[in-house]
């Protein structure tokens, strides 16, 4: 079974984290974080994932260190869940409008970790429930860093924070969801390993 349950307990947070990649949409998801919990909630129905997630955080102090763990821990998951990618497709890209706003997505889960995403050269306005483009950087950095995962994220137009934020996340799940079928006998590597 492709899925994986990981806990991890810091100082700064506390997070249980479930992942299916072969349930349907499912699984409750509760951090503390109203738009942390929906862009989560966008991530499990549009990469058709069953997803658990529960997860406490120093939300006093900010919102920074739940939002990277929470991505840190998913990373582990999808990570083990894929294991050592026999059979998967490998690559995903998908594009997400939101009004305004359209996000571009493309990655391979190729076992090495590069993010290329740098909000600071975007003009991305505002936040959305506490959350920036700031934190999505946290979020996917912890994410490829532990999933192992090259991520392009590209912003091709828009600029308003809560579509830039959603867009990603919507996109993300439908790369994602390309990326781990099964599709093939054999890795998908002239290595032969990912």
């Amino acid at each position: 079974m492709r899925s994986a349950t990981i806990e991890r307990d810091t100082a700064e947070t506390q997070i249980r984290l479930s992942l299916n990649l072969d349930a349907p949409s499912s699984g409750e998801i509760s951090t503390g974080l109203g738009f942390l919990d929906h862009m989560l909630l966008a991530l499990q129905r549009h990469g058709r994932l069953g997803l658990e997630v529960k997860a406490r955080g120093d939300l006093a102090v900010d919102v920074h260190h739940l939002v990277e763990d929470v991505g840190i821990v998913l990373g582990m998951a999808l990570r083990q869940a894929v294991g050592e990618g026999r059979g998967i497709e490998r690559y995903g890209e998908a594009s997400v409008p939101m009004d305004e706003t359209l996000v571009q997505v493309v990655l391979d889960l190729s076992g090495r970790s590069h993010l290329a995403f740098a909000p600071e050269e975007l003009g991305i306005e505002g936040s959305a429930g506490g959350l920036n483009a700031y934190h999505l950087r946290e979020f996917l950095r912890g994410l490829c860093n532990h999933a192992g995962l090259t991520l392009h994220v590209r912003l091709l137009a828009g600029r308003e924070a809560h579509h830039v934020l959603e867009a990603t996340f919507k996109a993300l799940a439908r790369a994602l969801y390309q990326a781990t079928r099964l599709t093939r006998p054999d890795l998908p590597s002239t290595k032969e390993v990912l």
